[in-house]
């Protein structure tokens, strides 16, 4: 399975939804959230709408998270059909924000590290 990765800015945390399954009885909550960046075509805005699922997910995303913290997100694409239409979710498995994504970022790659070789 592929993973993918963005890194932007959180622009938009939406409210948290909850319900009960039909079949099972069990209560479940989500949260969706919107994360932007400049890397659309010639810098534009792009932007993207994550889910979170599950209690314990969405409690410790709202932990640490608020509306304009740098986050670098994985995530998973996944598609439902339902009744003939067809459905894509952006589903947010890790979110790594504050200093965290300051470090990465301030991380020279190795191929930009001096070194003392002659070549």
């Amino acid at each position: 399975m592929s993973e993918f990765k963005i890194s932007g800015t959180i622009k938009t945390i939406l409210p948290t939804e909850t319900g009960v399954a039909k079949s099972s009885g069990k209560e479940w909550s989500k949260l969706n959230f919107i994360v932007s960046n400049d890397e659309g075509y010639e810098g534009r805005e792009q932007i993207y709408c994550f889910q979170i699922f599950g209690q314990e997910r969405v409690d410790k995303f709202l932990k640490f998270n608020t509306e304009g913290t740098q986050v670098d997100v994985k995530f998973d694409i996944q598609v439902n059909e339902h009744s003939g239409r067809y459905f894509t979710n952006l589903s947010a498995f890790h979110v790594a924000s504050g200093e965290a994504v300051e470090q990465a970022s301030q991380t020279p790659a190795l191929e930009e590290q001096e070194s003392d070789f002659p070549f």
